[in-house]
């Protein structure tokens, strides 16, 4: 889904989840206290953190967590990625070092049995989601190619089996933002089903449009610093920019105009969309130019009765579209516009905005303290996300659809938030929907994150509350959909699955939480090509990654 999806900002935030939407270095650590060491740790880095949360877990206290030593697996199992490969110039490596860190995050080994509600949890449930994880993983280096063949010997009906191997196989990091918080936020997301038709046929007026044509890439690690135009090329679908040209080159043949204090860069997969318009490159259409335009370089999947429906499949990354005869339309994340998220915040009945949703740049921030009014649950017309109310928009208006020309005044749907989504459509026998790391989510033991911090396709403990109830949700998930929203390191969006109960939760859904995320031990993360500033033995600072693990195509390091 997000994706890359969009989940917020295209998802939105971009799965679309995605993601979408899509998107990492200590020096390695210093010898690691002994169990029996009392107080803080010493530091190994300057991004070293304390030994416990100011906050604490949400749910269950959590006393300062013991440290796991590196060394042979439990059990005497030889540790994945012992076959003797070289780790990489100043990388940590998972279950030898105690502590690493990258731009946005600080990883803290700690002891299975001090993560809570680890001993609780029915690992079963888990087991398809880590395997599906497996057949994506079982390409991407050595470790996790020994780790998944050792999976398939496992007895997945067997709780206690499932357990023991990723005690054996992973060691556990506790994740803290950049301020060394272990409290982040935790919200929901679910598959919507909404009415549709084929074909254009009222009140079926609102298209569903597949990835344009049209649209155009950019790397924006490759845009010079600062604004100003430069001078670009266009080679297939990629935008590359000219070094050494200036806008007096503008008339040479092939070359195009592009103003780069126009552009979105801070995307979770680092590209930019454009679209050429003469000799110019401009960002791609906004939402409004979308609707008030058309998008005739786009297919059209199918038309829904509903604008602000689809704009919540949208913020979804994904959904069912049913259509008059029961036959039901599953569409996955393809794209977005690369237009940032700016959603319109509603109102609550005495006219006071709601506080619950800030912008900064791409990211949306979240507070957990901000609870639901109680009227919001009683409207049934308004968009609730997330643990907060996004809109409650008015009634929507014709917009243009290709191909067919307007039989009165295009208004538009009304919805002011620039960013857009495209669908593909997807399997409808793939049990849940795709999300961004290309397998199919498992309701309840799937969640999207911001994969700079957590990577896609690992097991992650999630420690957090029940929307509604506020008894402990701590169960092992698998970060498996990215979403433009899903910002930050101590941030996850849970997935509840489709249906109406899905949704209810999924829209209430905004707790505290905390997060452990399973490294294979031997694995070497929060690696550095090179590092000038060091203090103990531990690059600090700029020389720091901003991807825990870089893979192209969900997390891109710099």
């Amino acid at each position: 889904m997000k994706a890359s999806r969009h989940r917020f900002e295209s998802r939105f935030l971009a799965p679309g989840a995605a993601c979408l939407a899509a998107l990492v270095l200590a020096g390695c650590a210093g010898a690691p206290a002994g169990p029996s060491s009392p107080g803080p740790a010493p530091v190994v880095s300057t991004a070293g953190v304390p030994p416990s949360s100011s906050t604490g877990t949400p749910s269950v206290p959590v006393a300062p967590a013991p440290i796991q030593l590196g060394g042979p697996a439990p059990g005497g199992a030889r540790p994945a990625g012992s076959s003797g490969s070289a780790p990489a110039l100043g990388s940590s490596v998972a279950g030898q070092s105690r502590t690493f860190s990258t731009q946005l995050a600080t990883y803290t080994s700690v002891g299975f049995d001090s993560v809570p509600g680890w001993v609780r949890d029915d690992f079963s449930e888990t087991w398809p989601a880590f395997l599906g994880s497996c057949r994506v993983l079982t390409g991407r280096g050595n470790e996790w190619k020994q780790v998944c063949e050792r999976a398939r010997a496992v007895d997945g009906r067997s709780n206690a089996a499932i357990r023991n191997f990723f005690e054996t196989e992973f060691s556990a990091y506790q994740i803290r933002d950049d301020d060394r918080r272990a409290d982040g936020v935790v919200t929901g997301y679910f598959e919507p089903e909404i009415q549709g038709n084929r074909s254009y046929s009222p009140p079926y007026i609102y298209p569903v449009y597949g990835q344009p044509e049209d649209m155009l890439f950019l790397d924006a690690r490759k845009l010079p610093p600062g604004g100003g135009v430069v001078a670009a090329r266009v080679q297939g679908r990629q935008v590359v920019v000219q070094s050494g040209l200036s806008t007096r080159d503008m008339g040479a043949p092939g070359l195009y105009a592009l103003d780069t204090a126009t552009l979105t860069r801070d995307t979770l997969d680092r590209k930019v969309r454009l679209r050429a318009e003469g000799r110019r490159l401009l960002p791609y259409y906004t939402r409004e130019e979308i609707e008030t335009r058309g998008a005739p370089n786009a297919r059209v999947l199918a038309f829904v009765s509903s604008a602000t429906a689809l704009y919540e499949m949208q913020i979804q990354g994904s959904g069912r579209i049913r259509l008059p005869n029961g036959e039901v339309v599953r569409v996955a994340y393809a794209e977005q516009n690369g237009q940032p998220f700016r959603p319109t915040i509603a109102q609550n009945r005495q006219g006071k905005p709601e506080t619950s949703v800030r912008t900064r740049g791409g990211a949306v921030e979240l507070d957990p303290d901000d609870a639901f009014d109680d009227d919001d649950m009683l409207d049934t017309s308004a968009i609730r996300v997330r643990g907060f109310t996004l809109a409650r928009p008015e009634t929507s208006g014709a917009v243009v659809v290709p191909g067919r020309k307007p039989a009165g005044a295009v208004t538009g749907s009304g919805i002011k938030d620039p960013s857009y989504v495209f669908f593909k459509e997807a399997p409808s026998d793939a049990g849940g929907p795709v999300g961004a790391f290309g397998v199919p989510l498992q309701p309840g033991r799937s969640i999207a994150v911001d994969p700079r911090s957590t990577p896609l396709g690992y097991p992650v403990f999630v420690s957090t509350r029940q929307p509604g109830t506020g008894t402990p949700l701590q169960r092992l998930t698998v970060a498996q959909d990215t979403g433009g929203a899903i910002r930050g390191a101590v941030r996850a969006d849970y997935f509840f699955g489709n249906g109406q109960q899905a949704a209810t939760q999924a829209r209430r859904m905004k707790e505290r939480g905390q997060l452990w995320v399973l490294l294979p031990r031997g694995l070497p993360v929060a690696a550095a090509a090179s590092s000038t500033i060091r203090t103990r033995g531990g690059a600090v600072g700029a020389d720091l990654p901003q991807c825990l693990v870089p893979e192209e195509g969900s997390c891109v390091d710099d």
